[in-house]
């Protein structure tokens, strides 16, 4: 580490943090005077406000938005140093354009390690402070608007319910089937309705009919109410898509493995969200080697140019990221190439301008 890998990396960290912490200060202004009328109508205590909301805010929104400012940041004080012919000075120096390169690497990789951390660990603990505050003052009571819901509640158990009420905690035309080893039905359960008790903490089960089938025997019986457990709560029908945010590592990797054993649809969801967290640093040091080829080379437009540029570049990655989230979601990509094209397509085209900027 010499003096100007020391210049260079305080100038980048130095340009990232001050953004960065000027982003999230007028986003903050902007997201409580979106959401004052909530906080006054429903009555939310200041405290929460600032600790359990706005304090978590500050390191999911920095971290959501790190790679662009990254890249903005390297943008903005190469082009700098290019327009004052440091960069130039730099070169003709001896220092060859691959060794100047050294210091970018290290601060983006400090910095890719710090968004892991942030991804798997720190930020889903701060989230379900921040998402509990927004779910019971801002959002709107969440409805489940899925559709002949499917679920294995064990080896050999299958539930079915056509639609569920999360508000009421009641499902519509419910049915259980259960098989035997060797594959056969030996029991269906069918009922109108299937009702959460928050006394009992149990299922109930109304208008129900069921078939108990041995061989060749076959016992049929019906009633009108029938209490009962089963291995399903009423938290697994009024998920919203954010929870996934709260779960760190472990318990992400745990709600997989559950999900992927139930056969439900929320395992792309899930796996998406675990990819997206281990694809999201590498993506800042893509985008730091694409911002040092643009910038570096000394151009008339000066520092506007480059920043239009990499404005350009980086909302579209951003764009490609959500394109390929989309096409895991709904057309069956599967969520570790969703989540790495974007990688691999933005760090062929760091190759490229690297190899093409000035030495």
């Amino acid at each position: 580490m010499k003096k100007i890998d020391f210049y260079i990396i305080k100038k980048f960290l130095g340009t990232f943090f001050f953004s960065i912490a000027l982003i999230i200060s007028i986003s903050i202004v902007f997201d409580f005077s979106e959401n004052v009328d909530e906080f006054i109508e429903k009555d939310a205590p200041t405290k929460a406000i600032i600790f359990d909301y706005y304090l978590n805010f500050i390191p999911y929104f920095a971290n959501l938005f790190s790679p662009l400012f990254i890249f903005i940041s390297v943008i903005f004080f190469t082009s700098k140093m290019a327009s004052n012919t440091e960069i130039i000075a730099i070169l003709a120096s001896g220092v060859s354009f691959r060794r100047m390169l050294r210091p970018y690497l290290i601060a983006s990789i400090f910095l890719g390690l710090i968004s892991f951390y942030l991804n798997n660990f720190l930020i889903p603990e701060s989230n379900k402070a921040r998402l509990t505050f927004r779910y019971k003052y801002i959002n709107s009571p969440f409805k489940n608007k899925d559709k002949n819901i499917h679920l294995q509640l064990d080896t050999n158990s299958y539930a079915y319910m056509q639609s569920y009420a999360a508000p009421t905690n009641v499902g519509v035309k419910f049915s259980l089937e259960r098989f035997n080893s060797e594959g056969q039905l030996n029991y269906k359960l069918m009922s109108d309705f299937i009702k959460w008790d928050t006394t009992k903490q149990l299922w109930t089960i109304q208008n129900y009919y069921i078939r108990k089938i041995n061989g060749h025997q076959e016992k049929v019986w019906e009633g009108l109410t029938k209490d009962t457990v089963l291995n399903m709560k009423p938290e697994d029908f009024s998920r919203r898509d954010t929870d996934v945010e709260m779960l760190n590592y472990s318990e992400l990797n745990k709600a997989i493995e559950n999900e992927k054993f139930k056969g439900s649809q929320y395992v792309t969801y899930y796996q998406i969200e675990k990819y997206k967290r281990q694809a999201f640093p590498f993506a800042s040091i893509i985008l730091t080697f694409i911002g040092v080829a643009i910038a570096s080379r000394k151009v008339r437009g000066g520092i506007g140019l480059h920043l239009g540029i990499g404005l350009l570049i980086s909302f579209s990655f951003i764009l490609f990221m959500k394109v390929t989230q989309t096409f895991s979601t709904n057309g069956g990509l599967n969520p570790a190439i969703a989540m790495w094209i974007p990688n691999f397509i933005f760090g062929v085209l760091a190759i490229y301008l690297i190899k093409k900027a000035p030495k």
